[in-house]
C-alpha cells in the first residue's frame, strides 16, 4: 500500500507546484523554495521528492515544448492531481485542528497584526 501522508518538505513542494502552476519545474520549484523559506535546497532533493510525490499519485508531469531561453531544452512541468489536493486539504485540516486546541493560539482567533 502506498504511503498517503505528506512529510513537511513534500507538503511545501506540493504547495509550490500549485503556486507556480505552469511554471512548476524542478529548478523553479527549488528557487521558489529558497525565496519563500529563506533556506536553500539541492536540486537532487527536489527531484527525488517530486518523484516520490508522483509515486504517491499526488503529482503528474509532462514535458514542455523546447524553449529558446533554455537553448532548446524541454522542461518537465509538474501538476497536482486531485489526490494531491486532497492530501494537502487533509494535512491542513489536521494542523488547524491541532492549532485550535492550543490554548490562546487558535487559528480562528488569531489576527494578523503585521511585522513587529
Amino acid at each position: 500500500m502506498k504511503e498517503t501522508r505528506l512529510g513537511e518538505f513534500e507538503e511545501v513542494l506540493l504547495l509550490l507546484v500549485g503556486i507556480l502552476d505552469e511554471e512548476a519545474y524542478a529548478f523553479k520549484i527549488a528557487e521558489e523554495f529558497q525565496t519563500q523559506s529563506g533556506r536553500s535546497t539541492s536540486i537532487g532533493s527536489v527531484h527525488s521528492t517530486l518523484d516520490r510525490l508522483k509515486d504517491k499519485g499526488f503529482l503528474t508531469s509532462e514535458m514542455s515544448a523546447p524553449t529558446a531561453e533554455r537553448g532548446g531544452r524541454r522542461k518537465r512541468i509538474y501538476s497536482i492531481t486531485n489526490a494531491g489536493k486532497n492530501a494537502l486539504q487533509t494535512s491542513r485540516d489536521f494542523k488547524v485542528n491541532l492549532w485550535n486546541q492550543y490554548p490562546g493560539l487558535a487559528v480562528d482567533k488569531l489576527k494578523f497584526i503585521g511585522p513587529v
